[in-house]
């Protein structure tokens, strides 16, 4: 449990500079002591150790404080410090001065290379608003923003108790009104760290040097942390630590053949709760908040934690112990590897230079190792000696279980849960289980509630915690918001191939950002090896936009797709079975799945600034195909456009059609399928029989004679001389078709564009036959 102190202390961090936001509303006060002010004065907050953390936050107010030399204003201040050393980095033009109106810089101006120079416009986070893209278009910031944005804070926090039940609250309403709100207005610096994710550093760096303090026994903060704070930036009080489960696709491929659509979109959601679980009953036991989780998403997590004993021994017996329960109900089949490495304040601003990238190799280090030595001796026996008896295999997942209706617990609780998991906003974690719960580790359970079950939970002894999808809210055991990918328009297969435009397929798409992972470690880095912005600052700040994008944003993006080749209406006929920090896996009618992926593709373009790309593999199969089967060949698929030169590509029908994005975008799409439809719009005398054949002679190009059976095919095509407009339609067409056919890399391109061009133009008779 965490403590009052604890709690004081994080509130204070959180709130530490809440007075900018006044000031900047047109207060012409220290923003300290306007910060300290507001919070007496229009939150009723009355807590001399948490009002203390905001007036004494600054060391030139500090100093002459009349405060306990272990207040909590001692930590405030040490955290503000090293999270600012982390944000705040000379910009490579800066010039000096403060400017109170300037907007929000985007991180991704300085990513991977990138020399960018844009912006976001003023704007609370809402996805009701639209994405808040970069810009470059002029943005000032005004005194009329900041009135509402602490008007907002304002009305959230009266309602507010100080005490633990309320910290998430605090971080939602926080995060949505600070999250376009640059927390550094210094002219020579960057402005790309906002000030929720500056405040929200702020507390979790306070809450590891408070315990890491604690455990050490020292009751002097004022000298540790204010007047020998230098040589406390060189101690190792941190932890940056990370979780990964291990077999998760197979899992989720793993449904029944009836409602199977349904099943894939629960399985994903359900190892999203059970991760974002994991996340909070860890942090619960070593008495930290949300606050320390810098990232969470595809089935792996990285948290700031306290470089203590305590902490090493929680967090060595959870995944001990959340291992043992994952084989208790899973078998071999999903696993959970940790890793961990020590760190410095130094380290934390990458201070030598690489100190900070070397942290995430030593985890990953970890993590490789743990894959590959998974069991200990005494849980393979144990796994052994399970009894068996009256156990049979579950007909879904093939585990061996006490089955109802041939299905395990957990097949059968997925399967009757899968309609709340998809319709109901709140999901609710229990301590004690109720009918169709799905289990947690910790002995916890999963219940898809609506409003009122989830009230009526929140006043029994067996609650634990709520989550709930895209939607903040404030108040007492406040749910903790998940963005959450949830887009759909149909429910089975069986009615998006019914969707389909032409012929009646589905697609699958798996699909992720390219160099995610040395991006993480080295996108910051510049060309000549400046490390000056590889701070844990900016990776935090990169991981939660790249959240929002795949979390929250792709919702929109897939609603508003506007007409075009593929996608003939506006929205997608598509659903997003699972779409984490950097990974998507999309189902839909076969066109409406290249159009979406067309749409996600230019949008994180646009939202990144050209400094990330994506890749990936679409199939299209009936939609009786084989899942398990569907799943397995898209994977080849995403893994032949992960081998492009360069990457940044799509891969259709098979891996021999692996495509740049460009290439696809301008030489498949734009050029050759759109000559094919328009000569096919002015006549209607050759049907789908005709390409098939014309398809059937470009795969065989090694054969001369093929060739010269193409020529003649084309000129069979020639329209009488009575037919003018069409003679002139055809020499362009033919032309054209014998000018690809002697290219290799039109004629590749060719046949992708045939068979795209025949799906969507093939007709239900057409298939039959």
């Amino acid at each position: 449990m965490i403590t009052d102190r604890q709690i004081k202390l994080i509130i204070g961090s959180l709130l530490h500079d809440i007075g900018k936001v006044v000031y900047r509303s047109g207060d012409g006060r220290n923003h300290s002591q306007s910060g300290y002010e507001y919070l007496k004065q229009e939150t009723d907050m009355q807590d001399t150790e948490v009002l203390d953390c905001i007036r004494f936050h600054h060391g030139n107010h500090l100093k002459n404080a009349n405060i306990e030399s272990d207040a909590c204003a001692y930590v405030t201040y040490y955290a503000d410090n090293v999270a600012a050393f982390t944000d705040r980095r000379e910009a490579e033009n800066g010039e000096y001065g403060f400017d109170k109106m300037v907007p929000l810089a985007s991180v991704f101006n300085i990513l991977n290379g990138n020399h960018g120079n844009s912006h976001y416009a003023m704007n609370v986070l809402d996805p009701r608003n639209g994405i808040n893209y970069p810009t470059q278009d002029p943005v000032v910031m005004n005194e009329t923003f900041y009135r509402q944005v602490i008007q907002n804070i304002t009305d959230n926090l009266k309602g507010i108790s100080w005490d633990e039940e309320y910290i998430n609250s605090l971080l939602s309403v926080l995060e949505a009104n600070l999250s376009y709100i640059p927390s550094s207005t210094a002219k020579k610096e960057l402005t790309d760290i906002s000030l929720y994710d500056h405040v929200k550093m702020t507390a979790a760096i306070a809450s590891c040097v408070e315990q890491y303090l604690e455990e050490h026994q020292e009751k002097d903060y004022k000298k540790w942390l204010f007047t020998e704070a230098q040589e406390s930036y060189k101690k190792e009080m941190f932890l940056l630590y990370s979780m990964d489960i291990s077999g998760i696709q197979n899992f989720i491929y793993t449904v029944g053949e009836k409602g199977a659509l349904k099943g894939l979109r629960a399985r994903s959601f359900y190892l999203e709760i059970m991760m974002e679980h994991m996340v909070d009953e860890l942090l619960e036991k070593l008495s930290l908040s949300r606050a320390n989780l810098i990232y969470t998403g595809g089935g792996h997590c990285y948290m700031l934690l306290s470089n203590t004993q305590k902490t090493r021994n929680v967090m060595e017996q959870y995944e001990k112990d959340t291992n043992q329960w994952l084989m208790e109900h899973f078998d071999t089949a999903l696993y959970v590897a940790c890793g961990y490495a020590t760190a410095t304040a130094n380290a934390l601003r990458n201070v030598p230079d690489g100190s900070y990238s070397e942290l995430y190799l030593q985890i990953s280090k970890m993590i490789s190792m743990k894959k590959s030595h998974r069991y200990t001796e005494d849980m393979i026996c144990s796994l052994n000696r399970k009894q068996k008896e009256g156990e049979r295999e579950c007909k879904v997942c093939r585990r061996v279980a006490k089955l109802v209706d041939d299905k395990c617990s957990i097949c059968n609780a997925l399967e009757k849960m899968s309609g709340g998991i998809l319709e109901e906003k709140y999901f609710t974690v229990l301590c004690e289980q109720i009918p169709d719960a799905l289990p947690l580790p910790g002995e916890k359970y999963l219940a898809a509630d609506t409003e009122s079950r989830l009230l009526k939970h929140m006043n029994q002894d067996i609650y634990v915690r709520a989550y709930t999808k895209n939607g903040i809210y404030t108040g007492k055991h406040v749910t903790t918001k998940l963005w959450v990918g949830d887009y759909t328009t149909k429910n089975t297969f069986a009615e998006f191939a019914k969707q389909a435009e032409g012929v009646k397929r589905i697609a699958v798409l798996r699909a992720d950002v390219d160099n995610l992972g040395t991006t993480f470690v080295y996108g910051f880095q510049r060309e000549n090896g400046d490390d000056r912005y590889v701070t844990l600052s900016r990776t935090a700040t990169l991981s939660r936009q790249l959240s929002l994008f795949f979390k929250c944003y792709i919702n929109q993006i897939l609603k508003n797709g506007e007409p075009g080749i593929f996608g003939r209406e506006t929205g997608r006929n598509v659903t997003i079975v699972y779409s984490g920090g950097d990974d998507v896996f999309l189902v839909g009618a076969w066109n409406d799945v290249i159009a979406a992926f067309m749409d996600l593709r230019e949008a994180l373009e646009r939202f990144t600034q050209g400094t990330l790309h994506i890749s990936g593999g679409i199939g299209i199969y009936h939609e009786k195909y084989p899942l398990n089967v569907m799943a397995k060949e898209v994977e080849e698929l995403e893994t032949a456009a992960k081998e492009v030169a360069g990457k940044n590509a799509v891969t259709v029908f098979d891996d021999t059609q692996a495509y740049s994005w460009k290439e696809f975008l301008q030489s498949v799409a734009d050029e050759k399928i759109r000559v094919l439809d328009n000569y096919f719009k002015q006549t209607d005398e050759h049907g789908m029989a005709f390409l098939y054949h014309l398809m059937e002679l470009l795969r065989r190009d090694s054969e001369k004679i093929n060739f010269a059976r193409y020529v003649y095919l084309l000129s069979r095509m020639e329209p009488d001389e009575n037919e003018p407009l069409q003679r002139k339609a055809y020499r362009e067409f033919s032309k054209k078709m014998y000018e690809w056919s002697k290219n290799s890399k039109d004629r590749r391109e060719l046949i992708t564009a045939i068979y795209l061009y025949v799906y969507l133009h093939r007709k239900e008779k057409e298939e039959e036959e």
